[in-house]
């Protein structure tokens, strides 16, 4: 073999921003449905304004329509908000399904020089850019029809963007560690995004405050981190109005950044060992190249 022949093994890996780039690319891609982008951008704009207009049916039969109500505000934020949550825990494991199950790729993904957990960060961040979309339209939907009190010039942008960013983070890592766990199921894992992502909306106190749960269900919607998060938007977007929420009023704004702070450390320190774990499982089982028919 000559000096400028190489193996596949040889080859230098690419860097992880590389991977990191190119999959949140075919993530987008994929999340889009490979269509024209203006039709893809009419459906950005109904579905979320779809969604809002639910919300608010079942706020006018309950409550009236006070649209500028605290109550209604927060709601409206939390929400809207909520709609990254499940973006990004469902972008990790429909990743993996997507290319196990549909495209058929996961194993050649698998055998590429890449890094794998980076290649699914990836995709799950593609996922929440398209969510962003829907947040943005579902919040200039409330600030344009409902007249709903969010001040640009009132908002605290370092607030905000400390928040989301580690909010993001930390979902992402709980992303990874439910797609770990997709890795080994082997029937009906399609619904296991769906059914977390549904069952948080119970703790998170998006729609209504902890307080009115029965306490050990308190003690599960306290332990996890989108409460905290959610809790810091409203703050940002809304400081009298987000304070006013019954929920962590005794803990600054300070305290619940480095409560999610923490989380997020925590929880990426879990993704990576779960991760690792149910990849082995995986790989000897011979679930990376197996195909369900689900």
């Amino acid at each position: 073999m000559s000096s400028a022949e190489t193996t596949p093994n040889s080859e230098a890996k690419p860097g992880k921003l590389l991977t990191f780039r190119t999959s949140a690319w075919l993530g987008w891609m994929i999340e889009s449905n490979w269509t024209d982008p203006f039709i893809f951008a009419i459906y950005s704009i109904i579905r979320p304004i779809s969604t809002a207009a639910i919300l608010i049916v079942m706020y006018l039969v309950i409550r009236g329509g006070d649209f500028g109500s605290a109550d209604f505000v927060n709601l409206y934020i939390g929400n809207a908000f909520f709609i990254l949550v499940g973006a990004a825990i469902q972008g990790v494991s429909f990743g993996i399904l997507d290319d196990r199950e549909h495209y058929r790729t996961l194993k050649y993904i698998y055998i590429a020089p890449l890094q794998v957990p980076v290649y699914l960060i990836g995709r799950s961040v593609a996922s929440i850019l398209v969510a962003c979309f829907s947040v943005l339209i579902t919040l200039g939907f409330g600030i344009i029809f409902l007249k709903m009190p969010i001040a640009l010039a009132e908002v605290k942008w370092g607030l905000f963007a400390a928040a989301f960013v580690l909010g993001m983070a930390v979902m992402i890592c709980l992303g990874l560690m439910l797609g770990s766990w997709t890795l080994i199921i082997k029937n009906n894992a399609w619904s296991l995004g769906e059914s977390l992502g549904a069952g948080l909306l119970i703790f998170s106190g998006s729609v209504f405050p902890l307080s009115v749960l029965p306490v050990p269900l308190q003690w599960v919607g306290s332990a996890l981190p989108i409460s905290y998060w959610l809790t810091l938007i409203r703050r940002a977007l809304v400081p009298e109005i987000g304070r006013a929420y019954p929920m962590y009023t005794n803990l600054s704004d300070l305290q619940l950044i480095l409560i999610l702070l923490g989380f997020t450390l925590v929880y990426a320190i879990l993704a990576a060992l779960i991760y690792k774990r149910f990849d082995y499982i995986a790989r000897e089982r011979g679930n990376i190249d197996m195909v369900s028919n689900y």
